[in-house]
């Protein structure tokens, strides 16, 4: 399946008859991988299956809300995480600029700090924050935080590290340059049963690999957790991340425009333990996001069938067989 899988899946979807244009369509490519999964998929479907000239527009939720303020685009966000988008998603969708199309991930994300289980059960006083800082040492003296430039948790978890005097306690926080590095030292640390310390999310590939236990860093406080999305608070309290509704939005004028591929968006939902699953086969395999999204298509068409219109239904049906 290496390299030709869409060449292949492509040419067993092409349609007796010719497409109708539905135009042209922008969506995000996000830096992580189940939003590129998200994106791949449904830019197979949008252009096999209502004829879209989509473009692929690389973002994360930052630049990709600064841009819905300043342009009105890209037409569709995929996996917009509401409780690190802040005040500009709540802006834009209060001006009607964009719409929610649909929890993408059911019932949703989870962020959280963690240790590994294995650290966890040597010295359980670890399972709290208080327990790490008053033992900085256990934990490797490091809290591995999220990269620069687009990652809103980098700051949420700057303000919760302030809040709980980390670096003070001689904890540094260090910002990784990509995610892929962030998930590189959380393996490197498991698989050599080392100190590990930071943040991450679900679903993930890595957290469905490696058994990890979350680190109780106090209740969800919204207002606490609301102000932590400036870097420049100046007296950050501490909350735990609230459970993470994880939608796709689309601007107004898109849905307008393509009410049709519109209803589609509507209709793209994974549970988040698939993705999650799906995310593991990928990683077991060594496979692209795109290798991910067409076994996604080949082993589960009686879903995505339903997602979509009875034309398009018409159009892919040499690989519904």
């Amino acid at each position: 399946m290496k390299k030709t899988a869409f060449a292949a899946l492509i040419g067993a979807a092409l349609p007796t008859a010719s497409l109708a244009d539905c135009g042209d369509v922008s969506i995000t490519e996000m830096t992580f991988a189940s939003a590129i999964i998200t994106t791949e998929i449904s830019t197979f479907l949008m252009e096999q299956g209502y004829g879209c000239n989509v473009t692929r527009v690389p973002s994360d939720t930052i630049p990709a809300l600064t841009s819905l303020s300043e342009n009105n685009e890209p037409d569709i966000v995929t996996e917009l995480w509401i409780n690190s988008a802040g005040s500009g998603y709540d802006k834009l969708k209060d001006e009607g600029v964009i719409e929610d199309m649909a929890e993408v991930l059911d019932p949703g994300g989870v962020e959280a700090w963690w240790i590994p289980t294995y650290l966890a059960e040597e010295h359980p006083e670890l399972k709290t924050i208080q327990g790490i800082v008053e033992n900085p040492d256990l934990v490797g003296n490091r809290f591995n935080n999220c990269p620069d430039g687009g990652w809103v948790c980098g700051i949420i978890n700057r303000n919760i590290a302030r809040s709980y005097g980390l670096e003070e306690a001689g904890i540094e926080i260090f910002d990784h340059g990509s995610g892929e590095t962030l998930a590189a030292s959380l393996a490197s640390a498991y698989e050599a049963r080392e100190p590990w310390f930071g943040y991450y999310w679900e679903p993930t590939a890595i957290m469905g690999r490696f058994d990890m236990t979350m680190v109780d860093i106090g209740p969800v406080d919204l207002e606490a957790h609301e102000a932590n999305l400036d870097p420049d608070v100046v007296d950050p309290k501490p909350s735990a991340y609230p459970p993470s509704l994880v939608y796709t939005v689309a601007t107004t004028a898109f849905t307008e425009r393509e009410p049709e591929v519109a209803e589609l968006i509507r209709n793209i939902s994974f549970p988040t333990d698939e993705m999650s699953a799906l995310l593991a086969w990928k990683g077991e395999n060594n496979a692209t996001t795109e290798e991910a999204a067409v076994y996604f298509l080949q082993n589960n068409k009686d879903v995505w069938s339903n997602w979509i219109s009875d034309e398009a239904r018409e159009r892919l049906a040499n690989i519904l067989k």
